[in-house]
């Protein structure tokens, strides 16, 4: 909780630098999110040794640095030691220490400090730009970049793409619901902007007209009247 979170910050400032808001797909939103207020404590195997590349299985000698380092999350974890060395007994305390995350992204982790696009694993189609240090619950999928994030964000929720990944997607529950697959993201061919036309979706984007994006992606795309008035009916 955010009322947690400060006590931890007030016991020990350092408990910032391992502190991380989480959002999950619920709160995955077209162009936005909404935030529940929710905190992850970051800390990897072994931390802060983690970088060591030399330990192997639970370390002492970690634990007495995180200790040290990190004394206010330390204390306050120590309450839960039961409970967390109990999580998986054929890892915990034997290949990674009983403070650590279970699960903690070793191979992705950097690319969830940076900006990204997310976008929910199940639910309705909407993309939104997570800005950086911010992390995500594997109920999301996210693309790392900075590169065109803006234009890249207007075209995967313009109605066009919207209504093509859904017909490659998964349908379930109600009828704005589906199952979505990274692979169809994969699939999508996106034309590269010229500066003008990226100048172009950030003033709409920063006026929030959505719909005229919805037909200078149509522009993109040379899609014909007709293709137009079927998509649009069908959304």
């Amino acid at each position: 909780s955010d009322q947690q979170r400060k006590h931890l910050i007030k016991q020990d400032p350092n408990s910032i630098k391992i502190l991380h808001p989480i959002l999950r797909g619920r709160d995955i939103k077209r162009y936005s999110f909404s935030y529940a207020n929710l905190w992850l404590l970051y800390i990897p195997w072994h931390f802060p040794l983690h970088k060591d590349s030399t330990i192997q299985g639970a370390s002492k000698t970690a634990e007495q640095a995180f200790q040290k380092q990190y004394p206010a999350v330390y204390n306050h974890l120590l309450k839960y030691k039961k409970e967390l060395s109990n999580r998986n007994q054929a890892e915990t305390g034997i290949r990674y220490e009983w403070y650590a995350l279970q699960r903690w992204g070793a191979n992705y982790c950097q690319d969830l400090l940076k900006p990204k696009l997310a976008w929910t694993s199940i639910g309705e189609t909407y993309y939104s730009f997570i800005p950086k240090d911010i992390f995500l619950l594997d109920t999301t999928y996210f693309l790392a970049t900075t590169e065109n994030i803006f234009y890249l964000l207007s075209i995967l929720n313009s109605k066009l793409i919207t209504f093509w990944i859904n017909s490659e997607d998964t349908q379930i529950g109600h009828k704005n619901a589906y199952r979505h697959y990274k692979c169809n993201i994969e699939k999508l061919h996106v034309p590269k902007p010229t500066p003008a036309t990226e100048k172009k979706i950030l003033k709409l984007l920063e006026a929030k007209n959505y719909s005229a994006i919805d037909e200078l992606v149509y522009s993109l795309y040379n899609l014909s009247k007709e293709e137009i008035s079927f998509i649009n009916s069908s959304s």
